[in-house]
């Protein structure tokens, strides 16, 4: 069965309003206990249940324990709690979905990025982050950058799951997304395409309050930055559920450190430049 992607839609804005609800303090605890019950969520790294007025509240739960990484400025660490569900290079200008399903990256990344600075991750490598309900839903830097520009990009909400991604053909292309240009100190180029779906409220980032996901805008909008600078680890925003996120590195830049259908945390290496 595949959703109606104007009820997706719906549905998602209605969920995310219930999330906000702040219930009876017994109510609410029963509502957390089950979604953590039967989501498998694990708070050891968290605050403690009772401490989530709102289920949106235990959705974007922070880290109260501080995770350690290479600080080597030449590895990039995962941006978040996640399965790789795909990884591995591009061939040209198509990237994996999941096995059997691929799709184009200039649709992806829209002609709001420039097509020179597009072809150059032609080649290059990739990696799929499937943040499932139970993951831990803020995003960090994975390395020092700077961002250049943002492009948001109305569109459905299907369900990012596996079974999901072995179905709808093109669905990142077919989702709303956000996509961040981003370069290294050494002037890199990368990109970080955050990918909407069922049930995400919102699509947040710490450094621009007015980028608004799943709302009544239609338009794709792009924001440009000056000198928005970023050190690795520090968290940039967070998804209102789960969700994915894919990083396309320039061609010849990088080596990928990890494998697919491999589940990893915030802080783990993940590529190396070379």
């Amino acid at each position: 069965m595949f959703f109606n992607p104007i009820v997706t839609n719906i549905i998602s804005t209605i969920f995310g309003k219930f999330a906000k609800i702040k219930f009876p303090f017994v109510v609410q605890y029963s509502i957390n206990w089950i979604y953590v019950k039967s989501m498998g969520v694990d708070l050891q790294e968290f605050a403690p249940l009772k401490s989530y007025k709102t289920l949106n509240l235990l959705f974007t739960r922070k880290l109260q324990k501080k995770r350690t990484f290479d600080t080597n400025n030449k590895i990039f660490i995962s941006p978040c709690d996640s399965f790789i569900t795909e990884c591995g290079n591009l061939h040209t200008n198509q990237a994996i979905q999941i096995k059997g399903f691929s799709y184009n990256i200039d649709e992806l990344l829209t002609k709001k990025i420039d097509k020179e600075l597009i072809s150059r991750v032609y080649n290059g490598n990739f990696i799929n982050f499937y943040l499932s309900p139970k993951d831990y839903h803020r995003y960090h830097s994975p390395i020092d950058m700077q961002i250049e520009k943002a492009v948001h990009v109305p569109g459905t909400l299907y369900p990012v799951n596996l079974k999901y991604l072995h179905k709808v053909p093109e669905l990142f292309v077919k989702n709303e997304r956000v996509i961040l240009q981003c370069k290294t100190n050494d002037n890199i180029l990368f990109f970080m395409v955050f990918v909407g779906a069922l049930n995400v409220g919102k699509i947040k980032f710490n450094f621009d309050k007015r980028i608004q996901t799943n709302c009544s805008k239609k338009d794709i909008t792009t924001y440009m930055y000056g000198n928005i600078k970023i050190k690795k680890g520090e968290e940039i925003g967070n998804f209102e559920m789960g969700s994915t996120i894919v990083i396309f590195f320039e061609k010849g830049s990088t080596k990928i450190l990890k494998n697919a259908n491999t589940q990893i945390n915030f802080s783990d290496s993940i590529a190396e430049l070379i």
